[in-house]
């Protein structure tokens, strides 16, 4: 019997996803039990289930009567207790119908005219970007770091601009958002944050949102005295929106809607780096750009896992999952799942149909997809007029974390 690999431990992310034992569970451990031990200060837990292939991901996606996002969460480590019903307010630890009205309601602001009203301004945001990025290269060595020199901010930028934060404070949302996403990295967050019993304190829990929450409150209220044409003005002019679900809207909008481009658009262009006559298909457009933006989100996919929590007995590729077990999918294999896509281990620019599981599926797909695939297009775009050619100058430096899936530097040799 094939052994069971661990794809719990963040730290071996930091150097690349798993992809063999991604394949060795998809083969013959579908749906396999993960011990959750201690790491990197953070208490051991009771287990989980991990998902693999494809339609079992697709199935647990789509079943929020069995598969609840509301018992426990959607994070892998359980959180504290008392810190579980100020969790389960935000829409994303929310079950339908609950979830479906609060998703009706952000839907709203989330409008495609909106979003399509920042190309223009995402555009000219990465044309800067890049022609400084390549101004700091030439004064320097010849290299330069993408991460820091242009993905970061572009989305950052672009999300401040959609959510309305004034210029004065954007710098903010990156910090919440590294706080956030990025606990399971020192380089990222910062020093660990500890109880008065030892314990490293949820970066999700109330004690640590209560300044982006009071932000939140703020910004509201300046939007419903100054209106302008954003989603924080929307949402603060929503009758039906209680004040504590703007909040919790404010700190999802900032946390996903950040770094999922943020984690995106830098895989993107290390994948292209990686793949150098893709990159000149995508140049001379004998790949269309489009098309190539959902095979890079399958090559590359921002969020590398979620959990469930059974909600009933069940059954799941033939394992008996009890009520009250985690499940966990994992987006980057059910990516490479070979039932699913012909030689997933190639880029294929071309590929489609693409089911990919990039920004999930069922009720909780990504609402911000059609933002976050513009973005990636209009970068892509303009990064394919500045860098003709697109070669690494080291390797790249990937974040700790077996949730999110990070490139904290890109270093390219500008020529």
């Amino acid at each position: 019997m094939t052994s069971v690999p661990d794809v719990f431990d963040p730290r071996q992310y930091a150097a690349g996803i798993p992809y063999d034992a991604y394949r060795v569970l998809r083969d013959h451990h579908p749906v396999a039990r993960q011990d959750e031990h201690e790491v990197l200060g953070w208490p051991a837990g009771p287990g989980f289930w991990a998902v693999t292939r494809h339609a079992d991901v697709v199935r647990v996606l789509k079943g929020s009567a069995t598969y609840s996002s509301y018992i426990g969460a959607t994070q892998i480590r359980d959180p504290d207790p008392d810190d579980l019903p100020f969790i389960r307010d935000m829409m994303l630890n929310q079950d339908p119908p609950g979830h479906g009205r609060l998703r009706r309601l952000v839907s709203r602001a989330f409008t495609p005219r909106r979003i399509d009203r920042f190309e223009r301004v995402a555009q000219e945001r990465a044309r800067k970007l890049l022609a400084h990025a390549l101004e700091a290269a030439r004064r320097a060595d010849g290299t330069v770091d993408l991460v820091g020199a242009v993905t970061d901010d572009y989305a950052l930028l672009n999300l401040a601009d959609l959510l309305g934060v004034p210029e004065a404070d954007r710098k903010l949302l990156l910090h919440w958002t590294q706080r956030v996403i990025g606990y399971q990295d020192p380089d990222e967050a910062g020093p660990q944050v500890l109880d008065g019993q030892g314990r490293p304190v949820n970066p999700r829990s109330p004690a640590m949102l209560r300044d982006m929450f009071a932000y939140a409150r703020q910004l509201a209220a300046h939007k419903r005295r100054f209106p302008d044409d954003d989603m924080m003005t929307t949402l603060a002019h929503d009758a039906e929106l209680a004040h504590s679900e703007l909040e919790m809207f404010f700190f999802l909008l900032t946390v996903a809607g950040n770094d999922t481009v943020r984690s995106a658009a830098p895989g993107g262009l290390l994948t292209l780096a990686e793949h150098p006559e893709s990159y000149e298909r995508l140049r001379t457009g004998e790949a269309e750009l489009g098309i190539a933006v959902d095979e890079l989100l399958r090559w590359h996919p921002p969020v590398l896992t979620f959990r469930r929590t059974a909600a009933v007995d069940t059954e799941l590729a033939g394992r008996r999952i009890r009520a009250g077990d985690k499940v966990v999918v994992f987006h980057a294999s059910a990516n490479r799942d070979e039932r699913v896509f012909t030689d997933p281990d190639r880029l294929d620019l071309s590929r489609a149909p693409n089911p990919h599981v990039s920004f999930g599926d069922g009720p909780h797909v990504c609402l911000g997809a059609h933002f976050a695939r513009l973005q990636l297009r209009v970068l892509y775009r303009e990064a394919m007029g500045a860098l003709p050619v697109l070669r690494p100058a080291g390797p790249s430096e990937r974040l700790v974390s077996n949730f999110i899936n990070g490139i904290k530097s890109l270093p390219i040799q500008v020529t």
